[in-house]
């Protein structure tokens, strides 16, 4: 029979394997995690599997086991993780290629249907079209202000209506109606918030760049010195070019 841990040796357990994982992974996807539940988290541990680990877990204690690990070792550079720990927020640890791994766990998420109270993520706008509904429940519809009119006996959506506005909270009929006309409008899974390699702290737009676009920005760096240089009649070699 397994002995059952302390709070304490849990504490200590989960600060031991905080610091041996940043000390054996340089590269780290700060991910959020709202409306996300066990199945669908255990889920995206399976996809991963191989060479990235998740480790969730109370912020104040990742907080705490980073700040001592980057006192312990001298590097500082952990820190700049700390900042990022604001919500209800994980730790994705890989030594994958971090666009593969984002594109991964984003295979992952699932629809959910609009229960009451919840924020919208999004706007919700439901379609024009029969909806299947008999006459009876035009109620409904009336409450939210939806034109429809009947047609082969069933209730039918004339215009597309927008139900609900992101960041708005999902009221009882607005709930009720979602659930009978079968949509499920939101869609949950990890959302990559910020990535950390090897001390250095960059959006997740960034893994969006390619070769291309890299060079692109550095060939408009270079015309705008060139054109600087031009100006104040200064010589630079990205103005040479232009000066021969």
């Amino acid at each position: 029979m397994a002995i059952k841990q302390t709070k304490a040796q849990k504490k200590t357990h989960y600060d031991q394997k905080l610091r041996r994982l940043l000390d054996d992974y340089s590269q780290i996807l700060i991910v959020a995690a709202d409306n996300v539940g066990s199945n669908q988290l255990q889920n995206i541990r399976k996809g991963l599997r191989g060479d990235s680990i998740i480790l969730m877990g109370k912020n104040t204690m990742m907080k705490r086991s980073i700040r001592l690990h980057a006192e312990k070792t001298g590097n500082n550079a952990f820190n700049n993780l700390v900042p990022l720990l604001v919500g209800n927020v994980g730790l994705i640890f890989t030594k994958g290629d971090l666009k593969e791994v984002r594109e991964e766990i984003a295979k992952y998420k699932v629809g959910a249907p609009a229960r009451v109270g919840l924020v919208a993520p999004i706007d919700v706008v439901v379609p024009p079209g029969n909806t299947g509904l008999d006459p009876s429940q035009t109620s409904f519809f009336q409450v939210l202000n939806i034109p429809t009119k009947i047609n082969k006996g069933t209730v039918e959506i004339i215009t597309p209506v927008e139900l609900i506005k992101k960041g708005e909270k999902v009221g009882s009929s607005e709930s009720a109606l979602l659930s009978k006309l079968g949509i499920r409008p939101f869609s949950y899974g990890l959302i990559v918030l910020s990535a950390y390699d090897n001390g250095s702290v960059f959006s997740p737009e960034v893994l969006d760049l390619t070769e291309d676009d890299l060079v692109a920005k550095f060939a408009a760096g270079v015309t705008m010195i060139a054109s600087l240089s031009l100006s104040i009649s200064f010589p630079t070699i990205a103005a040479a070019p232009t000066c021969s």
